[in-house]
């Protein structure tokens, strides 16, 4: 593209460049990857409108990850999920007419309509808020978002993932959860602080380096940081259903799985979307987990995944079973 510039005084070739910018959100300062149209000659600056708004939507959305909101497609979906209009989804809420219509284009919601959406996504709860609040829905609206409640609880795939999740969630204390109920919380600052340490981190080896995070802090403490369950699979320990945990981790916008190819291999690399977050770890906990990581950081993913298949715990279970907490007193780290 040839653009005139004014340094220069003449036409000249541009190219695009890539630079740190600051915006400011919501009174607040977000740094951004941006990219820029320059003079390929002098680096004069020129004005582009289709960068300049991808970069304001990139601002918004690395706000929106810091402070846990929803983005615009996913309001989106849960407006459709129910079958709503923009304008029946604001009536229902009480919020102005062009209130969802705005979230939904990409303006910042405010923390209070963000925690009432991430409330309604859950089907039983939007049962709830339709009887105990007072709407302003018709008669006939209200039966029909009744019955789409209905379907959306009947579905399987729907039950299946929130009854996987919920186990985790309500598991008593024992020893094949290292004596903790699982905590969400801290099983996300786990897998952020590998990510956010490593620069290609695999699935593969993520899934040991929090097994090893759990295991030797329970052999040293009497009970593991996360609380996951870890099965024998044929790599060695994962946490039990962590697919269902690294789907919710991506909904969440914490973390997610990049695939690419690598001399015809398929690799799974775990993309941290914000960084370690503070207070959710003590210092002895965060003492464990940077011993395993120096440990295993010249160790790629099949080094590892053999390294775990020594261990004791490894050897006395089968695939699918859970390795009980109780093997953790025979890990050695030397």
């Amino acid at each position: 593209m040839r653009k005139y510039c004014e340094e220069c005084g003449r036409e000249v070739e541009t190219k695009v460049i890539t630079k740190r910018e600051a915006y400011d959100v919501c009174g607040e300062s977000v740094e951004v990857d941006a990219q820029v149209l320059v003079c390929a000659e002098c680096g004069e600056e020129f004005y582009c409108e289709e960068f300049d708004n991808a970069t304001l939507v990139r601002a918004y959305n690395e706000y929106r990850k810091r402070h846990r909101l929803l983005f615009p497609e996913e309001i989106k979906k849960i407006r459709v999920q129910y079958g709503l209009s923009q304008r029946s989804l604001a009536k229902l809420l009480n919020w102005g007419d062009k209130t969802i219509c705005r979230y939904e284009n990409g303006s910042i919601q405010d923390r209070a309509h963000n925690s009432l959406l991430l409330f309604l996504r859950e089907p039983e709860n939007m049962r709830t808020y339709l009887t105990e609040n007072e709407i302003v829905l018709t008669a006939k609206q209200r039966s029909k978002l009744l019955e789409t409640v209905d379907q959306l609880e009947k579905n399987s795939e729907y039950r299946s993932e929130k009854r996987l999740f919920s186990r985790y969630v309500t598991n008593a204390p024992c020893e094949e959860n290292g004596f903790r109920a699982f905590d969400y919380d801290k099983f996300c600052a786990m897998v952020l602080f590998f990510a956010n340490k490593s620069t290609e981190l695999l699935k593969t080896k993520l899934m040991k380096l929090l097994n090893y995070s759990d295991m030797v802090f329970y052999k040293e403490n009497g009970i593991s940081i996360s609380g996951a369950r870890y099965a024998h699979l044929p790599y060695g320990p994962v946490p039990e259903n962590f697919d269902i945990l690294l789907g919710t981790m991506a909904a969440d916008h914490i973390a997610h799985i990049d695939v690419f190819y690598d001399n015809g291999y398929e690799k799974h690399q775990v993309i941290p979307e914000e960084k370690m977050p503070e207070g959710i770890l003590s210092e002895d906990e965060l003492a464990v987990m940077e011993r395993i990581y120096k440990k295993f950081a010249g160790f790629g993913s099949v080094e590892i995944s053999n390294y775990s298949h020594k261990e004791k715990g490894y050897h006395a279970t089968r695939k699918g079973e859970i390795i009980s907490y109780s093997y953790a007193k025979d890990i050695q780290l030397n």
